[in-house]
């Protein structure tokens, strides 16, 4: 975790470790993706190192780049998310930012982001993507503070609808799964 002025010097070994040359005989590392760079996952300050390596395995299969905003609730350890996807660790296109505002003011800074939360009003396949956008998911305790949904504001933010009432919401990463596949199915007309 991110603590006071540590916060940046983290941020910092963590892209560095990310930072490695593909090896040219991986063939999972070494091919170029033809997806790179399509869309990007957001997870505002995730709590649950299984739902992270889950979401990262995700963004590696599907060619998103994945954005890390700090202070994560773990460390990014082997023994952390190794269960859950460290096998693709490598391949995937993640970044860290030590706060929303270091994200925001990062290189390539998001044109259009999609807050995904139980508190929307718009189904998921209601909204009109586009390649490059970016899809922002809150903490699996709280989601996203009050101030973050005011910024997003409500046409940027959509829902996966809830048929049975009284229940919780889905997983987080069952959640970027379904959006993920919904912009590409919409972007680039995915049939089988």
């Amino acid at each position: 975790m991110i603590e006071n002025g540590m916060g940046k010097i983290v941020v910092d070994a963590c892209n560095e470790l990310l930072r490695q040359e593909p090896d040219p005989d991986d063939t999972v590392r070494g091919g170029a993706n033809p997806a790179s760079g399509r869309f990007n996952v957001v997870l505002f300050r995730p709590e649950i190192p299984q739902n992270t390596g889950n979401i990262g395995r995700l963004c590696a299969y599907t060619g998103c780049r994945l954005h890390l905003i700090h202070p994560l609730g773990f460390t990014i350890t082997d023994r952390h998310l190794k269960r859950s996807g460290m096998d693709y660790w490598k391949a995937l296109d993640v970044r860290h930012h030590e706060n929303w505002e270091a994200f925001m003011e990062a290189e390539g800074s998001p044109q259009r982001i999609w807050m995904c939360s139980t508190r929307a009003h718009s189904p998921y396949w209601s909204a009109q993507y586009a390649e490059s956008d970016y899809f922002l998911f809150g903490n699996e305790g709280s989601g996203c503070p009050e101030w973050l949904h005011e910024k997003i504001g409500e046409s940027r933010k959509v829902k996966i609808p809830q048929f049975t009432p009284g229940l919780r919401s889905l997983n987080l990463s069952t959640s970027a799964g379904i959006v993920v596949y919904e912009a590409m199915r919409q972007v680039f007309g995915l049939s089988g």
